[in-house]
C-alpha cells in the first residue's frame, strides 16, 4: 500500500489497518521462529508498511 494511498484513507481505517498489519507481522515473526518462511522478505514488508500507516496517522491526527 502506497503512502498516497494511505492519505486518502480516514483514521478509523487507518488505525484498523494498523492492527491488521500488526497482527499480521506478529504472526509472520512466530512462523519465521519456528520454521523457515517461504519468503522473510515478507516481515520486512509488513513492518516497513505498519510504520507508514503509524507515520500518517500521527500526520493527520496533528
Amino acid at each position: 500500500m502506497k503512502a498516497k494511498e494511505i492519505r486518502e484513507l480516514r483514521l478509523e481505517e487507518i488505525v484498523q489497518r494498523i492492527a491488521e498489519e500488526q497482527e499480521k507481522l506478529d504472526q509472520l515473526k512466530f512462523q519465521h521462529a519456528i520454521a523457515d518462511l517461504q519468503n522473510p522478505m515478507q516481515i520486512k514488508h509488513s513492518r516497513r508498511l505498519v510504520a507508514r500507516l503509524k507515520s500518517i496517522l500521527k500526520e493527520k491526527a496533528e
